[in-house]
């Protein structure tokens, strides 16, 4: 029986985007949401109480902070941190899951936590095929330094502290499969979808012709 067009689909991909802190790619992902609507964001567990409007399930997977360490000592999370002295991480199980219904996931995270789920996806077949990185980046730590303080949101300490996290995060660019020079929000978008299109058309994630 020949298969309809629609019911041929690409496997879905994960799609990780990582940067320097004000490089943008917060508001890269946000774009991306609103341009692919095939697109769901991975949705992140947290220790730290909900903010006015915010909902489980939706927002965050809110933890106390005794069931996040049961998640953690029983290998549920692909990737963690501490934060401000708030737990974060992110479930395998919502990302298979995801990518089990057929979806495409995006996860913003910085460079220590991309390096972790590399490392991660490894020992996950199904996470492994559908992992896509891509490092996002001022052409410049000068450039980096002006949208900081264009930004205003920061002191000067702060500024020169973050720029030189920023200096290490920038050196590991050649981890990444893809390497995207921020230019205007536009461009950045233009430059993340066609990574994504390109993807989606390997080989290895496409249904067979028919012959």
């Amino acid at each position: 029986m020949m298969k309809s067009p629609e019911s041929k689909k690409t496997a879905p991909l994960l799609i990780l985007i990582s940067a320097p802190s004000g490089a943008g790619k917060t508001t890269l992902c946000e774009m991306l949401l609103a341009a692919q609507p095939q697109l769901t964001r991975a949705i992140t567990c947290t220790t730290r109480e909900p903010r006015p409007g915010e909902k489980d399930g939706v927002d965050y997977h809110f933890f106390t902070a005794g069931e996040f360490l049961k998640r953690l000592q029983a290998g549920n999370f692909i990737e963690n941190a501490t934060v401000y002295g708030n737990s974060y991480g992110i479930l395998k199980s919502e990302l298979l899951g995801k990518l089990r219904e057929g979806k495409d996931v995006l996860l913003n995270v910085d460079v220590q936590g991309a390096a972790t789920i590399r490392e991660q996806a490894q020992t996950e077949p199904e996470l492994k095929r559908a992992l896509v990185t891509i490092f996002l980046t001022p052409p410049s730590v000068t450039v980096l330094e002006q949208r900081l303080k264009k930004r205003g949101a920061d002191a000067e300490a702060v500024i020169q502290k973050r720029l030189a996290v920023a200096r290490q995060e920038i050196a590991q660019w050649k981890n990444f499969d893809y390497l995207i020079v921020s230019g205007d929000k536009q461009e950045d978008l233009r430059r993340a979808l066609a990574v994504i299109g390109s993807e989606k058309m390997r080989s290895a994630r496409s249904p067979s012709p028919e012959i």
